[in-house]
């Protein structure tokens, strides 16, 4: 696909006649099926949209907040367009071995599969009523290589809100300035934030908030080769690489300015064996209260060491060696998020920014931590809690 283009007024044919690989059809409708509502308000989107056209097969799905159209060659013998069932139609494809597929649809939107000696008829609906994905032809447009956008949005959509109350803050922020994008997450107790280099003559500045379940679907349909372009309005945002286009609304609302909340600097910083923390977290995990879900950090002379206690379970107390010099300094964090942070960090060591207990924690995914507002790398933030008497 290698520009974009939505194909919303071909005045389709009502029959159509296309043979296919299993394997890549199975492909397509897995790609898609996410997108459809469980519980659609209109039955129409509880279909796929399927197009035969110049050698190539489309899907389109949409549940109106996001749509995604992907593609792939084919065998068209007859152009024309149908919608089927979503689910019905991935749960055949996914039991068929049959190599190749032959699909036929006629003009009362019945459409026939046969797969070597079987046949199957699934009823479909007229496409007339589907709705089209929007027009983005007059969007700014960036184009990033698809790993980074990958990393960057996989980096900081852990740490967006799950609670609907807290609406700005259910999707990854996007501030694209001159030559860099900034991509944050946070819900108020976490906070992650990279920043990735774009072309300098992008010229689509602004902030964007772009919804959970649409950075997870870009998330899956980016690959680690090629460049992704991102076309971007006001209101809503696409997405299109490796033959697949994604199209999503905005959030709506004024996100928090999260610089108010990161420190400018951190006067003590303690290097981290990640994976070792990562374990000693796991064995404290049973005695973590449900009520404060809070566990001691106490930082001294050469260690660390975690407590947590609850009076139905009992306590919980480990250790581990640390480059740490000075005088105890005890902090509180959840352990349930410091594991979240950890487990999106991919060096072997991460630096720790303390200031005291009252103070959020920083962590970074880097041998050390400079002027924190100069770490353009991943960046987590973590709130720390009241502390409760040993």
């Amino acid at each position: 696909m290698s520009s974009l283009v939505i194909l919303s007024s071909y005045n389709w044919g009502n029959s159509m006649k296309f043979i296919i690989s299993t394997q890549e059809l199975n492909f397509l409708v897995n790609k898609i099926q996410n997108i459809v509502p469980a519980k659609p308000t209109v039955p129409l989107l509880g279909n796929v949209l399927i197009r035969a056209s110049q050698g190539r097969l489309t899907l389109t799905a949409t549940d109106l907040t996001i749509g995604i159209e992907c593609s792939t060659s084919a065998k068209v013998i007859e152009e024309g367009s149908t919608t089927l069932p979503a689910k019905k139609l991935a749960q055949l494809l996914k039991e068929l071995t049959a190599v190749n597929l032959e699909v036929s649809t006629n003009a009362n939107h019945v459409t026939e599969i046969v797969a070597d000696s079987s046949r199957f008829k699934l009823n479909g609906m007229s496409e007339q009523q589907f709705p089209t994905l929007p027009d983005m032809s007059t969007a700014g447009k960036v184009a990033i290589p698809q790993s980074v956008l990958q990393d960057a949005l996989y980096r900081t959509s852990f740490a967006v809100s799950r609670e609907d109350n807290r609406f700005a803050l259910t999707g990854v922020c996007m501030q694209v300035a001159e030559g860099w994008t900034m991509f944050v997450g946070t819900d108020g107790k976490k906070l992650s934030r990279i920043c990735i280099p774009i072309p300098a003559e992008s010229t689509s500045f602004g902030q964007y908030v772009i919804p959970l379940k649409s950075v997870e679907e870009i998330v899956k349909n980016l690959t680690n080769e090629g460049e992704v372009y991102l076309y971007l309005m006001s209101d809503k945002i696409a997405i299109e690489a490796n033959d697949t286009l994604i199209v999503s609304k905005l959030l709506t609302g004024e996100y928090p300015d999260v610089n108010r909340v990161i420190p400018e600097v951190a006067s003590l910083n303690v290097t981290l064996h990640r994976e070792e923390l990562i374990s000693l977290l796991r064995q404290l995990s049973p005695f973590v209260s449900d009520a404060n879900h809070s566990a001691r950090f106490s930082f001294s002379t050469g260690e660390l060491k975690l407590t947590a206690n609850t009076s139905e379970v009992g306590e919980g107390k480990v250790s581990m060696p640390v480059n740490y010099q000075g005088e105890r300094l005890d902090v509180a964090f959840n352990p349930g998020f410091y594991l979240d942070i950890l487990r999106h960090c991919k060096e072997e060591t991460v630096t720790m920014g303390l200031i005291d207990a009252y103070n959020p924690g920083i962590i970074a995914d880097q041998d050390s931590l400079p002027q924190v507002s100069k770490v353009t790398g991943p960046l987590f933030i973590l709130m720390p809690m009241r502390l409760q008497e040993e």
